[in-house]
C-alpha cells in the first residue's frame, strides 16, 4: 500500500516558502516535491483557503506564506490538507458474522482511534516556527561540520 505523504511533503514546502526572499512558483515549489506542478496547486489549495498562503500570477509571482509560522500548527496544515488518513491499517471485513473477525475489529478499532487521538494532540503541539528553528539548527550544524572528503583526509 501506498504512503500519503501529502503532509510531509506540504511541510516541506512550508519551510522553502520560510526561507525564500519572495515567491516560489508552483513549478519550484513542485520540483521540490518532487511532483508536478498540478497537484502541488491542489495541494496548497486548502493552506490558501483556511490564510496560510497566498499565491499572484504573472510575471514576479508565486506562492508566498499568508501568516506567522508560530500560529501554524502541523496540525492545521493537516486539517487544511482535508485530514488524510493518519492510520492505513484495514479491517479483513467491515461488518464481520465472525465473531472471532468482530473481536480483532474492535481491538484494532479502539487502538487506532488512540493512536490518531495521540497523534493529532502532538500534531498541535508542534508549530511551523519550531520546524524552521530545527532547520535552521541542523544548517548550523551542518556547515560546521567537516566535508566528507576532509574526514577521509584527516583520518590517516
Amino acid at each position: 500500500m501506498k504512503k500519503n505523504s501529502q503532509l510531509s511533503d506540504v511541510l516541506h514546502v512550508l519551510l522553502h516558502m520560510a526561507q525564500a526572499e519572495g515567491p516560489a512558483t508552483s513549478e519550484a515549489l513542485a520540483a521540490a516535491m518532487q511532483t508536478n506542478p498540478v497537484v502541488l496547486r491542489r495541494l496548497m489549495a486548502g493552506l490558501r483557503d483556511k490564510g496560510f498562503v497566498r499565491s499572484s500570477k504573472g510575471h514576479g509571482g508565486g506562492w508566498v506564506l499568508a501568516c506567522s509560522l508560530d500560529t501554524v500548527t502541523l496540525r492545521s496544515v493537516y486539517e487544511a490538507l482535508g485530514e488524510p488518513p493518519l492510520i492505513s491499517l484495514g479491517f479483513r471485513e467491515d461488518q464481520p458474522r465472525c465473531l472471532v473477525a468482530q473481536a480483532v475489529n474492535e481491538a484494532l478499532g479502539v487502538a487506532m482511534r488512540d493512536a490518531e487521538r495521540l497523534l493529532l494532540q502532538r500534531l498541535g503541539d508542534v508549530t511551523l516556527a519550531a520546524l524552521a528553528s530545527d532547520f535552521r539548527r541542523r544548517m548550523r550544524a551542518h556547515r560546521q561540520a567537516p566535508h566528507r572528503l576532509e574526514e577521509h583526509v584527516h583520518a590517516d
